[in-house]
């Protein structure tokens, strides 16, 4: 027999009673009843119920086992009483009589328990994180997470793609977020970099004359942390095509996307991907508040500033004399009471807005009726053209926001989402996806009025060079976002292969020709010997396996995440380095004041 066991502990059924086995795992929970002791033991695979009762001759060795301790035992299969069958396990038809047991490994007192569905602080759970990965859910998360990434690079493989690992230290190459930088022992004061991305490697290979390239690639990013973000390092599916448009990128990677969620969603409905919807960037931004829409949610802000302009409200009719205001209406079907309107005002109140105006119409009797302080000062002419124009009836309600968008756009969109959830307009147990296109390229500081990139500057801009020379606020880029239940988890462009469209592009955001040598010395070198026209994308494996998992942190999917101050409190990182490290690498630590 196999030192440690015959069968794991999802394997055993009926057909084994009568065998003599070995299992190995750890001890889940004990049980006591009238001396007999009940052990359900647990490994990767599942349970299985062991017991022994004092005739036993290891039954003073079992009395000293305790929870989460690591043992062995060997023992015979006997078929459980019909009426004490466990439908919830595979092994719920029989169990095992000890005859001998080895502890393999004691436990010491427990800081977490890793039975159950007990909540522990995140500070506990990251420091013991190897008892926190024990636990069952955590077990179905990381397993989940491994057959994700298994999905994807099967469903690759299968359209001809090559999967090709590309440099982990390599030169600083900033791209929207901070550089982890190392230090050269060899070359004092010089400094690589952790790729942000495999953005540059990947369309080097395309000059390279590969025609599809993949990995599940690691990127660094010293970034603040989010639920929904990892501070400092995270997986994606990278892929690069040559020959390409917008299109062939979608049309290739949308059928692995989806199949993907239809393996691992659980039974949640997928939208097909013939379906989902091209939304342009500014039209997102209008309908939604965001350029992530959660398409679940059917509510669409709607531009409503004509009703408002001149009219009885002064605050919303002398936001509008000024340039650049509008007044956006977010519909509310069913939400057509004070409480609730005035709820959603708090809210908006909480998020650092004065408030949100609202309309609610009611039925009184002899006809519907508009209600709300809005209602009054507008007059019920412009409170009819509103509820027409946004489709409204008796019972819903409307709330309006006013003034620049960039100032309450990202509360609009929050609002959109609550008001959904609130009043069970968002669709459950589904996967709604939409790409989001035609970026713009650069946008204003509204203090200095520089230009500068407002996305991805390897995009190829819409009209190449022509396009350059107009309006850089209206050059839209070649790039495009995936969305599902309001994340991004896919962004991407058609690159920028040209290089004298490239030069233009970055003297447009204040970078001269020597700067973009400088920066991206190898790719404009390459682009200079018969760069083949080209794109590609980026999937978060991480955010992924979140939606998958039904979680909304990210960290509950990631097998050894930093917390929020991007530490490591298993491995007490960051560490002070010691004297001679730094005297090795010719740096001094300046202490902070």
């Amino acid at each position: 027999m196999h030192a440690f066991r015959s069968h794991t502990c999802a394997e055993l059924t009926k057909s084994n009673v009568g065998e003599t086995v070995r299992l190995s795992g750890w001890v889940n929970r004990i049980r006591d009843h009238g001396g007999v002791l009940f052990i359900d033991l647990r490994d990767h695979y599942g349970m299985t119920q062991v017991l022994c009762d004092p005739d036993s001759a290891v039954f003073s060795q079992v009395e000293k086992v305790r929870s989460e301790w690591c043992i062995r035992i060997d023992g015979e299969v006997k078929a459980r009483d019909e009426s004490l069958i466990n439908p919830r396990i595979p092994t719920g038809e029989i169990e095992v009589y000890i005859r001998d047991i080895e502890v393999l490994g004691a436990s010491a007192e427990l800081p977490l328990i890793v039975f159950g569905d007990q909540e522990y602080p995140e500070e506990t759970r990251l420091r013991y994180r190897y008892l926190d990965l024990r636990r069952e859910a955590m077990q179905r998360n990381m397993t989940l997470r491994s057959d994700v990434v298994a999905s994807f690079r099967r469903r690759m493989w299968e359209k001809d793609f090559r999967e090709f690992q590309t440099p982990i230290i390599t030169a600083s190459s900033p791209e929207g977020a901070r550089d982890f930088l190392v230090p050269s022992r060899l070359h004092p004061g010089k400094f690589y970099a952790l790729p942000q991305a495999p953005q540059q490697f990947k369309q080097l290979i395309m000059m390279s004359g590969f025609d599809k390239y993949f990995q599940i690639a690691p990127c660094f990013r010293d970034e603040d942390p989010r639920a929904d973000r990892s501070p400092t390092d995270f997986y994606q599916l990278d892929m690069e095509m040559s020959f390409v448009t917008q299109q062939d990128i979608f049309d290739t990677i949308s059928p692995v996307i989806a199949g993907v969620f239809e393996e691992h969603g659980q039974g949640a409905k997928v939208d097909d991907p013939a379906s989902w919807p091209q939304i342009p960037y500014k039209e997102a931004a209008l309908k939604y508040g965001t350029d992530k829409p959660d398409l679940r949610n059917p509510i669409e802000m709607q531009d409503v500033s004509e009703h408002f302009r001149g009219s009885g409200f002064a605050i919303f009719a002398k936001l509008l004399e000024q340039d650049g205001t509008e007044i956006r209406a977010i519909p509310a079907p069913t939400g057509g009471s004070r409480k609730f309107c005035d709820r959603m005002n708090s809210f908006a109140q909480k998020e650092g807005l004065p408030g949100m105006g609202y309309i609610f119409w009611r039925d009184q009797g002899e006809g519907m009726e508009a209600a709300g302080p809005l209602a009054k000062n507008i007059g019920p002419e412009r409170t009819e053209a509103i509820r027409e124009q946004l489709g409204l009836g008796v019972g819903d309600a409307a709330f309006f926001l006013g003034g620049k968008p960039s100032a309450f756009e990202r509360v609009a969109g929050k609002a959109r989402d609550v008001i959904g959830e609130e009043l069970n307009l968002t669709e459950q147990n589904r996967f709604a996806f939409a790409w989001i296109v035609d970026f713009p390229i650069y946008e204003k500081d509204e203090e200095t009025g520089a230009i500068d990139f407002e996305h991805n500057p390897f995009s190829m801009p819409q009209g190449g060079m022509e396009a350059l020379e107009g309006d850089p606020l209206a050059v839209k880029g070649y790039q495009y976002d995936l969305a599902c239940n309001g994340y991004e988890i896919v962004s991407g462009a058609i690159r920028n292969h040209k290089p004298e469209i490239m030069f233009k592009a970055f003297e447009l955001a204040g970078y001269d020709e020597a700067e973009v040598r400088k920066r991206f010395g190898a790719l404009v070198n390459a682009f200079q010997y018969g760069a083949p026209p080209h794109g590609g994308c980026a999937a978060g494996i991480d955010r992924i396996v979140m939606l998958l998992a039904g979680t909304s942190n990210i960290r509950e999917v990631i097998m050894f995440p930093m917390n929020q101050r991007a530490e490591d409190l298993m491995m007490n990182a960051p560490s002070e380095p010691t004297s001679d490290q730094l005297m090795e690498l010719g740096l001094r630590v300046i202490p902070q004041e």
